[in-house]
């Protein structure tokens, strides 16, 4: 098999794990759908011994996922917050945590409602690099929780620059990149710590899998996430990471298909009379389109919307279009579209949600990869039946 370094990303989602069955010959690797395994004498074992541990399957992926990520260690659990609550549990009572005022609001929910107790929590605004560095000298975090793109402001972070300022104060940095999966951005390049996936979203990519994954270069604080999951038992199951290998097969195709559909209907929604404002990096509008350039190599198939009009003005259009589905999550081939308000970020304070500007008439899409010439028209019919 060729080095993994050398192959370019569309060749690894279909090739790095998925070398074939050596035993058998058989092209897909087989599922090794079982919850322990023989040992030939007490302690001796051929590198598996129960499936919460380690798994072949699970191994596959995340021999993938890190070759993906440029990272020499990889975990996938249960689901992406298992995977964010593994890298809080490895961090010791008390430690200070400086997250990002625009997260997923399971991640807000996580940190503010579960770890409040055990540790110090303060959130910036990572755009504003000042601001980053003044609560870096001031407030001495030990853990610095980024997302770049934000969910669901789409806001972008400059992830080099607050890598290398975090490190001035010793503070470690994991970065939540799950809206531009591995295709589109590598943190760890850009000099995280960690990188957090929810496999839910784009690297499965067929919305019938949860699972979530971990990306790092560090031996030991590999070593410690690993022990925690083991312990702990968040492990993803074997049939669960075989659907994900299926499905990262074809992660360079979507991601492609889902930033050209996304750039189109961004711009279709920019000059729409019933839109009052659009985000999305690819638009040269957006604030932070020059550094979404830089550190991106596409932006991926995430967009947010203001809605001219009130709550019911959102209600009505959430209620009226078909193609694109009105649920939860995101990444998946289908279009999707949902009220952050009141579906993914009810657990964020309102005042907090405001000051963001997640207000009633915002409303998340994520945009799927069927034909956009459909995807257009649905959304136009919709907006003019508010």
């Amino acid at each position: 098999m060729t080095n993994h370094t050398d192959l370019h990303k569309g060749t690894k989602v279909i090739h790095v794990g998925n070398e074939p069955d050596e035993k058998t010959g058989a092209v897909i690797p087989p599922i090794y759908q079982t919850s322990t395994f023989v040992q030939s004498s007490p302690g001796e074992h051929k590198g598996y011994e129960y499936t919460r541990s380690h798994n072949p399957t699970r191994t596959r992926l995340e021999e993938c996922l890190a070759s993906l990520e440029n990272a020499e260690h990889c975990l996938v659990t249960s689901s992406g917050m298992a995977a964010i609550s593994l890298i809080f549990q490895t961090f010791p009572q008390g430690s200070k945590i400086l997250c990002g005022d625009d997260v997923y609001g399971g991640t807000y929910r996580i940190l503010n409602t579960i770890y409040n107790e055990r540790f110090e929590i303060k959130h910036v605004n990572t755009t504003d690099i000042e601001a980053v560095k003044e609560e870096l000298n001031t407030y001495q975090p030990d853990l610095v929780w980024l997302e770049s793109p934000t969910n669901p402001m789409l806001q972008i972070s400059d992830i080099k620059a607050i890598c290398e300022a975090s490190h001035t104060v010793k503070a470690k940095v994991v970065v939540d990149n799950t809206f531009m999966s591995p295709y589109f951005q590598n943190p760890l390049d850009l000099g995280a710590d960690m990188v957090v996936h929810s496999l839910t979203k784009y690297i499965n990519g067929h919305s019938d899998v949860v699972g979530g994954s971990i990306m790092l270069n560090d031996s030991e604080h590999y070593d410690k996430l690993w022990y925690l999951q083991n312990s702990i038992g968040p492990s993803q199951s074997p049939f669960d990471s075989w659907l994900v290998l299926r499905g990262i097969k074809t992660l360079a195709l979507r991601m492609q298909a889902h930033a050209s559909n996304a750039i189109e209907i961004a711009q279709f929604l920019e000059t729409h009379p019933k839109v009052e404002k659009v985000i999305y990096p690819g638009l040269e509008s957006h604030p932070q389109h020059e550094l979404a350039k830089k550190q991106m190599s596409g932006f991926g198939g995430m967009l947010s919307i203001c809605i001219k009009g009130d709550l019911q003005a959102a209600k009505k259009f959430l209620e009226e279009v078909k193609l694109f589905v009105l649920a939860e999550s995101l990444g998946g081939v289908e279009s999707l579209i949902e009220h952050p308000a009141i579906m993914t970020h009810a657990s964020v304070p309102i005042e907090e949600r405001n000051k963001l500007g997640i207000t009633d008439n915002f409303v998340r899409i994520s945009v799927g990869v069927e034909d956009v010439a459909d995807l257009k028209a649905d959304l136009s019919r919709a907006l003019d039946l508010i």
